[in-house]
């Protein structure tokens, strides 16, 4: 069966039977709460438009001074919210937002089963809006398969990390490192997340794409609330949202899974009583997710070789252990303390560096290395006064020798570079036989 006919292909429509009240209230609370939430933090992300960002509406004017409000008043907080760009899912703001959407949801589910109290169902509108979910839930959790796939998400432990001892790390420091140093076990979640995404295209296996992204957002939601990862909110919402598709198909699951009873056929009825419409709109669906799929395979390809493990490396790209360091022509200079003299130099990432200082704390560099003159210029990230100009002579092919200025001092340092391939983390590999196990 082709991708058009098994997206347009779709039983007859059963009997229209008359909704319970129960479950007319919990429509309208799903449809208002629900999609406002993927309005505010899954299509922004999830939309097919590439080079376009699109802001969370709900942080613009006029919704934000709502929010704002609504923090300080109700809950106390201080003025102004962080509310973009933190990187965090769980900032105060979006907690607030979600008490926001909560109140709206309620309100409005409270009128309008007042307003429309005599309505038998919404099986009409209800297909619609399960469209909507499906694409919201999909393009997500295929985004966050990408990034698993290629693998970006948790990005091989950098040098820096595995210079750092356990405790310097947080919990969620911890996460993403442990899986990071795996590449094959992240590459397996993102497959099965593209599983689930892939399987929320089609009608015919939304049941079990929507169990297949349940299952994997009930164990993100736990690594994040056992690992103090900051999208607590965000997984949980997922989760929700596949238990949404799921729940018109809970009595046909239990008598599956649990009663050992017939299931019976599910009822899809088709977006339109036209035929030649239903094929339109499959040729619709079939193109969007051939776009979505296209899309978000290239910006990940693209995103690897950008800043992943594809990235270019620095001329100086390693450990370079700091042998001898002399300022003003003397090793241990009265007008630096240990915390700023150097005791590794980390070239990872272009047009950055880190010092790891005599004490073992790190500071961060902006640099410029031209191998060929043989120059690196370093600029501190938190303080754009001091600089240090520099030039390096490449003795062997792990020996450099140093020279220049430094925030106005001469310097000199003799650099050896470290061989982190005989560090255990890569030299251990895998072993089919183990006689004792190695854990470090």
């Amino acid at each position: 069966m082709n991708v058009l006919t098994a997206i347009e292909s779709a039983p007859a429509q059963a009997a229209e039977t008359e909704w319970g009240a129960a479950k007319r209230i919990a429509f309208r609370f799903c449809f208002v709460y629900f999609g406002l939430y993927c309005v505010a933090a899954l299509l922004p992300g999830g939309l097919p438009i590439p080079g376009v960002e699109i802001p969370d509406p709900f942080t613009l004017w006029p919704f934000r001074q709502v929010v704002f409000w609504v923090a300080a008043h109700l809950f106390g907080a201080s003025l102004p919210l962080v509310y973009a760009g933190s990187g965090s899912g769980d900032k105060t703001y979006d907690w607030v937002e979600v008490f926001c959407l909560l109140i709206v949801a309620v309100t409005s589910t409270a009128i309008w089963t007042w307003t429309d109290r005599r309505r038998r169902d919404y099986a009409a509108l209800y297909k619609w809006f399960r469209l909507y979910i499906r694409f919201s839930l999909a393009t997500t959790i295929l985004i966050y398969a990408f990034d698993k796939l290629v693998p970006l998400q948790m990005s091989y432990p950098s040098l820096r990390s595995q210079l750092q001892p356990f405790s310097a790390f947080s919990p969620a420091g911890i996460l993403w490192n442990s899986i990071g140093a795996s590449p094959a076990y992240e590459m397996f979640a993102g497959a099965a997340e593209l599983a689930g995404g892939v399987l929320l295209m089609f009608p015919q296996t939304v049941t079990l794409g929507a169990l297949v992204c349940l299952t994997d957002m009930i164990q993100v939601w736990m690594l994040n609330m056992t690992y103090d990862v900051p999208v607590k909110q965000y997984s949980f919402h997922l989760l929700l949202i596949s238990v949404f598709l799921l729940a018109p198909q809970m009595g046909r699951l239990l008598d599956f899974f649990v009663f050992n009873r017939a299931a019976g056929p599910e009822s899809r009825p088709p977006l339109f009583r036209s035929a030649r419409a239903n094929r339109i709109a499959a040729w619709v669906q079939a193109g969007v997710w051939i776009w979505v799929l296209a899309l978000y395979s290239y910006q990940s390809a693209a995103s690897w070789k950008r800043y992943g493990g594809g990235r270019p490396r620095p001329p100086l790209y390693g450990i370079w252990d700091v042998e001898e360091m002399k300022i003003d022509g003397r090793v241990r200079p009265a007008l630096l303390s240990d915390n700023e003299r150097w005791r590794r130099l980390i070239f990872d990432y272009p047009k950055a560096a880190t010092a790891q200082h005599v004490e073992d704390s790190f500071e961060n560099f902006d640099a410029q290395v031209d191998a060929a003159r043989g120059s690196l210029t370093l600029t501190r990230q938190a303080d754009k006064k001091w600089k240090a100009d520099l030039r390096f002579t490449r003795t062997a092919a792990d020996r450099v020798t140093v020279n220049g200025e430094m925030a106005g001092h001469p310097v000199e340092m003799q650099l050896q570079r470290e061989d982190e391939s005989k560090f255990l983390l890569k030299s251990r590999g895998f072993h089919w036989v183990q006689q004792y196990p190695v854990i470090r």
